[in-house]
């Protein structure tokens, strides 16, 4: 699957030598070449992949943004314009945050799988050593895409469809312990309507007590969770939102339940959207059981739950039977070295 772009445009904002962030647009928008297409993919790509996201709509008391993309849209600018005019937003944003925040400033609008979408990015650059052919060294600078950080992507299917229903906004929520939204956010005028992370956890929690209420023994339950681990990767590969019409789809043909799990959902505080993003780190949680705390850690398939770990929650311990190879090899080199031990 690939995305078809439609505009694409890089600016800067940088800091000068006497300490001031100033703006550096391009003259004009990129040609829709072989690498643009693969550079917008990528992007598109890195952003579905990244974990922590929110989701939202259009704050009505921050509307200059907002304002812009609509004239933008009714072709009343070109996207030229419109790149600009947000990018000089956002270091007026950017600076009334009093942050010192520089990189290249990306807009790619573009289609995928027959939604529209924009991606603004404020990314910046690594150093790359070059060996040639003659061998000889070089240095070069390229995006750093796997340090994306700060960036929204807009549907603008749905925006322009659905706009009252508020979800077509998802953005990046974390970053080295403070929220994007000291700049970005207000740049963009988002209002949070969803915590992504929240949303999947609860889904996880939620599934584990409905598979428990419909009284499925242990491999129907283990089906149950590999079938939606399957649906999962899917929506993340693909950057699609988790439907819970789809999980009704998934669990029910694995279960043959006849309460559909919207429903159990539904009739549950706090109930699930209808419709979330996927957080990929919730993967692991569908498949494994893991915990940390007072210097030890430990993980395992829940399949193993009964089988070859037992737990007793009366004397707080966890039998664990058939050590790991690797763990049983370091804890003998111990007590050779070490007998009292």
């Amino acid at each position: 699957m690939t995305t078809s772009v439609e505009q694409f445009i890089v600016h800067r904002i940088l800091l000068t030598n006497e300490g001031k962030l100033t703006f550096l647009p391009r003259g004009s928008v990129y040609d829709v070449t072989e690498n643009i297409a693969k550079l917008t993919h990528q992007l598109h790509s890195t952003f579905n992949a990244k974990p922590g996201k929110g989701v939202g709509g259009f704050d009505k008391g921050n509307a200059e943004f907002k304002n812009l993309l609509d004239v933008y849209l009714g072709n009343n600018i070109d996207f030229h314009e419109f790149s600009v005019e947000s990018s000089k937003r956002l270091l007026a944003s950017i600076i009334s945050e009093n942050m010192v925040e520089a990189g290249f400033v990306i807009f790619s609008q573009y289609e995928y799988l027959a939604t529209k979408y924009l991606l603004i990015t404020l990314l910046d650059t690594k150093e790359h050593v070059e060996v040639n052919q003659y061998l000889e060294i070089s240095q070069s600078h390229h995006l750093d895409l796997t340090r994306m950080q700060i960036a929204a992507r807009i549907n603008l299917t749905d925006y322009q469809i659905n706009p009252e229903n508020n979800r077509y906004i998802s953005f990046l929520k974390g970053r080295m312990g403070r929220k994007v939204s000291d700049f970005f956010m207000q740049f963009i005028g988002c209002d949070e309507k969803v915590d992504v992370k929240q949303q999947n956890k609860l889904l996880v929690e939620q599934v584990d007590e409905y598979l428990s209420s419909e009284r499925l023994d242990k491999d129907e339950k283990v089906q149950s969770r590999d079938a939606l681990v399957d649906y999962y990767k899917q929506k993340v590969d693909i950057g699609e939102n988790i439907e819970l019409g789809d999980v009704d789809e998934v669990l029910s043909k694995s279960t043959g339940a006849k309460t559909l799990f919207s429903e159990y959902s539904a009739a549950t505080t706090p109930a699930l959207e209808p419709t979330f993003a996927p957080d990929k780190t919730m993967l692991s949680s569908m498949k494994k059981y893991s915990g940390a705390g007072g210097g030890v850690s430990l993980n395992f398939d829940r399949k193993l739950l009964g089988e070859r770990v037992f737990i007793d929650i009366d004397n707080d311990t966890i039998s664990i039977k058939g050590i790991p190879p690797n763990l049983k090899d370091q804890l003998l080199k111990s007590m050779h070295q070490d007998p009292s031990e």
